[in-house]
């Protein structure tokens, strides 16, 4: 069985495959004080819940926009199940030509969605990742990653006024009523989900105007349901389009997969 692994900013992300099958995963916080014995130990619990045995687990392989946490991660991932880890960084075959001025800039997790999405849809794509940061990742008819945008994530927004406005409380992140807010809550949880809702679709607009040709767009990460139930471009919504991209990336890699 593979483990597939998306170190992320605010949370990590782990997914069990067997095959192409995604028969478990688990989301954890991402927290870079912890040491890897900590972690190890979480790994092993993980694996208990779900009625494995570290013995099961014989591949692995990560993905981190973190890389102090990421060495952690791999050091406890090491020890726990006794795999050699695969790092998806510069060298590492992933099948789509990386056309950014300077290809070692972007992402790991940005190649991993951008080679998901065109492994779907096979042709042009756009893939928007709600994360701490929230990413625009454009895919070429051909295969090629483009680029693409990077904006606040809603989160990180929403924290960052509620420290800096002295009056403004802290504010759920949901859905309100109305756009129209009644109150403080209602005003913050409107600018924070019709305004995100504007800002990708705004953006969606202008990438393929801009991109000219047809392409498909796809949503994941931690708030995508949400936005994705208000938005006009979104077209389909993917929670495990990174651990998915992990898997392909180890499949090209590796001459036998889990």
């Amino acid at each position: 069985m593979l483990l597939a692994v998306d170190v992320g900013n605010t949370q990590t992300v782990l997914g069990v495959y067997r095959g192409k099958e995604l028969v478990h995963h688990f989301r954890v916080e991402s927290a870079s004080s912890r040491t890897s014995d900590e972690y190890r130990v979480l790994l092993s619990q993980l694996m208990r819940e779900i009625d494995l045995t570290p013995s099961a687990i014989d591949a692995c392989i990560m993905a981190s926009v973190v890389p102090v946490l990421g060495e952690t991660f791999r050091i406890a991932i090491e020890k726990t199940f006794s795999v050699t880890t695969l790092i998806v960084g510069p060298g590492i075959r992933t099948g789509m030509p990386v056309l950014y001025d300077n290809p070692k800039e972007v992402g790991a997790d940005r190649i991993v969605n951008a080679v998901a999405a065109f492994e779907r849809f096979g042709g042009g794509a756009i893939v928007v990742d709600f994360g701490t940061a929230t990413t625009f990742d454009c895919i070429s008819p051909k295969g090629e990653y483009l680029g693409g945008v990077i904006a606040p994530g809603v989160r990180v927004s929403a924290e960052a006024l509620a420290q800096k406005a002295a009056k403004l409380p802290r504010a759920e992140i949901r859905k309100p009523q109305r756009v129209v807010g009644r109150n403080t809550l209602e005003s913050m949880q409107s600018g924070f989900v019709y305004g995100y809702v504007a800002l990708v679709d705004g953006l969606v607009a202008r990438l393929k105007e801009e991109l000219n040709f047809p392409c498909a767009v796809i949503a994941t990460g931690g708030l995508a349901r949400l936005i994705h139930s208000e938005s006009t471009t979104i077209e389909e919504l993917d929670d495990n389009l990174t651990l998915d991209g992990l898997r392909i990336l180890f499949e090209r890699n590796c001459c036998d997969a889990a």
